[in-house]
């Protein structure tokens, strides 16, 4: 503990605030614990949003804060909307800086300090880290070695990155201001608008491939059955965010039917490898969420 600085454990104000939005998930214990033990971490303060009905994470939460020895704000942000939860993050933070990480991932002991520092050598005034699967023992071959659960953020050819994901991220309180994540995409796709949003208003965005976080893929989640979805859904928010931008629909929908018609074909052509061929079918169901979105 002697390496940390806790908001709580010295009396230093936070520098961070590091939100949790939960909803009913016992990893949330994993998620808080490896957050008290970050080291060399600037001050920081945890807040927990819990996203159920009723209060039901408050018992964890209390328990965490006995025997972690952090300071943790308990907030019940219910509706089971994750966009009301991590906006009732963002109206309670009040730290300079403010970090999002997922209630099942498993923060490494450095994750806090690379993204800091990240933030202040790369003049960004938000940081994304990767979000590392780890698969279970049974999990399919082609799922391992591809590898399609993992997150890092999309880098253009001319290094910008123009939107993100909440599951591991900084930001900067004062480059947010205003901004909030939309209650309309409460099932998902609230993070990739919201930080589109920010870009669009001049924030820079950036990564730091050394703040790892990582997160436990279910049996259920390794196998096209999830996957393909997941991509579709990931198209036609990305459609959304390209409208939001102002691009035509025709000017959206073109490119990406020409791009899901090669993934088809690239499909076919690399149907001997379990891994290229499914990775062909889900980029191509990400261009074709974006075709089905484009006109909505």
């Amino acid at each position: 503990m002697s390496e940390n600085a806790h908001y709580g454990a010295g009396g230093s104000p936070p520098q961070v605030d590091v939100c949790v939005c939960t909803f009913r998930r016992p990893a949330v214990r994993q998620a808080l614990a490896s957050l008290a033990a970050q080291q060399r971490a600037p001050a920081f303060r945890i807040i927990v949003a819990d996203n159920d009905d009723t209060p039901t994470a408050e018992p964890e939460v209390a328990a965490a804060r006995a025997s972690l020895g952090v300071e943790i704000l308990y907030l019940h942000a219910p509706a089971r909307n994750i966009s009301i939860a991590r906006n009732a993050c963002l109206s309670a933070a009040g730290a300079p800086l403010v970090a999002f990480i997922d209630d099942d991932e498993v923060a490494e002991p450095g994750w806090l300090r690379a993204l800091v520092d990240a933030l202040e050598a790369q003049a960004a005034d938000v940081v994304f880290g990767p979000v590392l699967a780890r698969y279970e023992a049974n999990a399919p071959r082609w799922a391992r070695e591809g590898d399609f659960h993992s997150v890092r953020p999309a880098i253009r050819g001319n290094g910008v990155i123009d939107t993100g994901y909440a599951g591991n991220v900084i930001m900067r309180r004062a480059v947010v201001g205003a901004h909030r994540f939309d209650p309309a995409f409460g099932a998902g796709g609230e993070d990739t608008m919201f930080f589109a949003a920010l870009h669009r208003a001049g924030a820079k965005l950036g990564y730091c491939p050394e703040a790892v976080a990582h997160e436990p893929t279910p049996a259920a989640r390794a196998r096209m059955g999830w996957l393909l979805p997941r991509a579709f859904r990931s198209g036609r928010t990305h459609a959304r965010m390209l409208r939001a931008g102002g691009a035509p629909p025709v000017s959206v929908a073109a490119p990406a039917a020409l791009k899901a018609a090669y993934c088809a074909l690239a499909a076919m052509v690399t149907a001997w490898s379990p891994v290229r061929a499914r990775a062909a079918l889900l980029r191509g169901a990400l261009h074709a969420g974006v075709v089905r979105e484009a006109f909505a």
